[in-house]
């Protein structure tokens, strides 16, 4: 029987090791912190949004930190399959808006008991409070791993650790050191779905006003690299909320190779400007001899009406029939285009999700194998795969968990 080593008992590990010992194999979990599952636990926002109903083609197209490298093990291991394996344990889920699919309890409590229960059942040995120090390997092949100064031996070891993003909750990165010490080439580690902070001081002014239905451009430099359609949120730092998560990896990219980074925000994206103008006309007609503050409140929220103002050079008591036809466009192009330069991301340490990682070219993408160490696998966040929010991430652990531990053990 083959002896594997699971270091981790986040998503990824847990299949891993429920899948091996599923397949015959004597199974060890080594995790660091006093209990598994301590991410699970707060992914979305304590619901835990378990995978997407996307067919494996979308799941891909939203993972965009090598996605493609995925398909292999998404397609053995399909959203439908994380479905119907939970189901299987218990877990009656729910599809939500965007296809999120969630425990129908709301509860993440519920989906870690539920994995706890499945290796009880089968035997999986979990040790917590049990930092592995070291990965032990001879002639290019696993041997062991050592745990508390002593050695455990084993035919694989599972690299389940996580990225560096939540530290508290166990994953600071030290999969990465254990696979360099290996030899593998670990790609820069940067922040992902992660607010942004700003240049601008009137954030603070606005914090807490949550905007829906706008667009947000992301520029480098003056070119548009990208552009998203949603909710945002304004914070006493910047921005945050769904389409600010999404572009903040591209966002972290451009920052990290020293380029001039802005965010443009279309407050009103489903007007033409030639719309938009004839509405700023009506409101103008309708608060005749009303300041401009005063004149903006059915178009904008009463917070953000100040700011807007002030990009736009116009004074707040102006009143409405004083604004010339230049004014009235440099309003309108503010409203279609709220200017934010953004000088940082929020730490890697409040990332939901961390960038970069072992470089998934060392890695088989059927197996999940090293092509460097044989019987080392690497899965999850430890591997260079990172992708947006509703359930993509979570499917990713999960189904490279599944393609290695079903391949370790056999």
């Amino acid at each position: 029987m083959k002896k594997i080593i699971v270091i981790g008992g986040g998503a990824a590990g847990i299949m891993a090791a429920i899948r091996a010992e599923e397949s015959g194999a004597s199974v060890t979990l080594f995790e660091k912190m006093p209990q598994v599952g301590r991410k699970l636990r707060i992914t979305g926002k304590g619901r835990c949004n378990l995978t997407n109903s996307a067919d494996v083609g979308e799941v891909v197209k939203n993972i965009p930190g090598n996605g493609k490298f995925l398909f292999s093990a998404l397609k053995n291991f399909t959203p439908a399959d994380t479905v119907n394996f939970f189901e299987s344990l218990g877990v009656v889920t729910k599809v939500e808006r965007g296809g999120r699919v969630f425990p129908a309890s709301d509860d993440a409590k519920e989906v870690i008991d539920a994995l706890l229960r499945r290796m009880a059942i089968l035997g999986v040995e979990v040790k917590t409070n049990a930092p592995v120090t070291d990965i032990l390997a001879e002639n290019k092949k696993i041997v062991g791993v050592i745990v508390g100064g002593k050695k455990f031996s084993a035919d694989a070891v599972i690299l389940a650790t996580g990225g560096a993003s939540y530290p508290a909750t166990g994953s600071a990165g030290d999969g990465f050191e254990f696979a360099r010490r290996l030899g593998h080439t670990v790609t820069t580690i940067l922040p992902a779905l992660v607010p942004l902070e700003t240049e601008e001081d009137f954030v603070k002014d606005v914090q807490g006003l949550s905007l829906r239905n706008v667009r947000v451009k992301l520029l480098a430099d003056g070119k548009k690299i990208a552009e998203q359609f949603g909710e945002m949120l304004f914070t006493h730092f910047g921005v945050s909320g769904p389409i600010i998560l999404t572009l903040s990896r591209q966002a972290a990219q451009l920052l990290a190779a020293g380029r001039f980074v802005e965010l443009e925000i279309n407050l009103k994206p489903a007007l033409t400007p030639e719309q938009l103008d004839a509405r700023l006309l009506r409101d103008f007609a309708k608060f005749k001899g009303k300041i401009v503050k005063n004149a903006l409140i059915e178009l904008l929220p009463a917070k953000l009406i100040p700011p807007v103002l002030d990009l736009s050079y116009l004074p707040e008591d102006k009143r409405v029939d004083e604004i010339t036809a230049i004014e009235r466009r440099r309003l309108l192009d503010i409203l279609r285009g709220v200017p934010l330069t953004i000088t940082r991301t929020r730490p890697l340490s409040e990332a939901i999700v961390t960038a970069g990682g072992v470089s998934v070219k060392e890695i088989d993408p059927r197996t999940m194998q090293s092509k460097l160490i044989t019987g080392l696998y690497i899965v999850g966040e430890v591997a260079d795969i990172d992708g947006f929010t509703g359930g993509f991430n979570l499917q990713a652990a999960w189904a490279t968990g599944n393609a290695a531990g079903t391949f370790a053990a056999t």
